[in-house]
């Protein structure tokens, strides 16, 4: 057990640079205006959102290969974008659109591409784990060199479905990351409040599975534990367990107003540790990018946002004889 190193930062190339700033502000403008959709009535239910996470999945994904299967709880619009699905469709699902990709029946919170291989979001607690096990049971049984990024929240760390999960992958060395995301806070509970053992990356010990720990804010440092685990994993060393700390700028959800923290501890997070704002500087000071590079990416970028938004209204609703297709009975 030990903290995943950080990639020396000179073997980066301008062009990675660049592309890891465009797919972390995708995420962060295309979340924003999910957030403004949802105050303005288009987008029902449940929605969370992964603002300040972005790091998270687009350093994964950088780790992943083609084949690599994929899956996570309800905080899942930032990795379909991630995993390259076209931000239209996820809008549209969002809106709960006929061209949503999941028809529009999937909401927020149960999104699908069977094309990239994102078995979904989840909206049971955990219960994305045991599936994500089974994912790189599938992957090994075939004989395919792939692995199984199975990602959670820190709150769902603690439920039992996780350790049976753990168990069977030890037992079956089986090809699967299971990515811890913790953003400190599981719905409105602290970890020290919820945690007896906070230090999540150690808790496949038991087990005999290898863990790592690393800084979720950082793209390059989740990109190079990512690779680590990875390797780890297509070696046939079984399993992995990956602490990626992060931190999540809203609420839980969109009806969460988080008065469970401080303004003081956002904005100390935002202002030094914001992922975003960390290769922004990067690439101005190894003079990679001018200001005026990173705002026409900006602007280029709300473009697109702008127009799924528009997309997604402009979508008609499923039919009424949509209602009991594509359910399991």
């Amino acid at each position: 057990m030990a903290k995943a190193k950080k990639k020396a930062k000179a073997n980066i190339s301008a062009e990675e640079l660049q592309k890891y700033y465009r797919e972390m502000l995708l995420i962060r403008r295309f979340e924003e205006k999910a957030g403004q959709l949802y105050g303005m009535g288009q987008i029902g239910g449940f929605c969370h959102l992964y603002i300040g996470q972005e790091a998270v999945v687009v350093g994964l994904e950088a780790a992943a290969k083609e084949g690599d299967s994929r899956l996570t709880s309800y905080r899942d619009h930032a990795h379909m974008l991630a995993c390259g699905l076209d931000p239209k469709g996820v809008m549209a699902e969002l809106t709960g659109r006929k061209d949503g990709l999941s028809k529009g029946k999937g909401g927020s919170m149960h999104m699908f591409s069977k094309e990239k291989k994102f078995y979904g979001g989840h909206g049971i607690v955990a219960a994305q784990v045991p599936i994500g096990a089974g994912l790189a049971l599938a992957n090994k049984y075939r004989g395919e060199d792939t692995v199984s990024f199975t990602y959670f929240g820190d709150g769902a760390a603690n439920q039992g479905q996780v350790y049976e999960s753990f168990n069977m992958a030890a037992l079956w060395k089986l090809p699967v990351i299971f990515v811890v995301e913790n953003n400190r806070y599981a719905m409105g509970t602290s970890l020290q409040r919820a945690a007896s053992t906070p230090d999540f990356y150690t808790r496949g010990e038991a087990f005999g599975i290898a863990g790592a720990v690393v800084d979720g804010m950082d793209v390059l440092a989740v990109k190079a534990a990512g690779e680590l685990a990875v390797e780890h994993c297509r070696s046939g060393k079984g399993p992995f367990v990956l602490e990626v700390k992060t931190y999540r700028y809203r609420g839980h959800s969109m009806s969460d107003p988080a008065r469970y923290r401080s303004k003081e501890e956002v904005k100390n997070i935002k202002d030094n540790q914001d992922p975003i704002d960390m290769i922004k500087e990067m690439l101005i000071q190894g003079g990679h990018a001018t200001q005026d590079d990173l705002k026409s990416i900006d602007k280029d970028i709300k473009k697109i946002v702008q127009e799924s938004a528009d997309f997604a209204i402009a979508s008609p609703e499923p039919d009424i004889n949509e209602l009991y297709t594509d359910i399991l009975v």
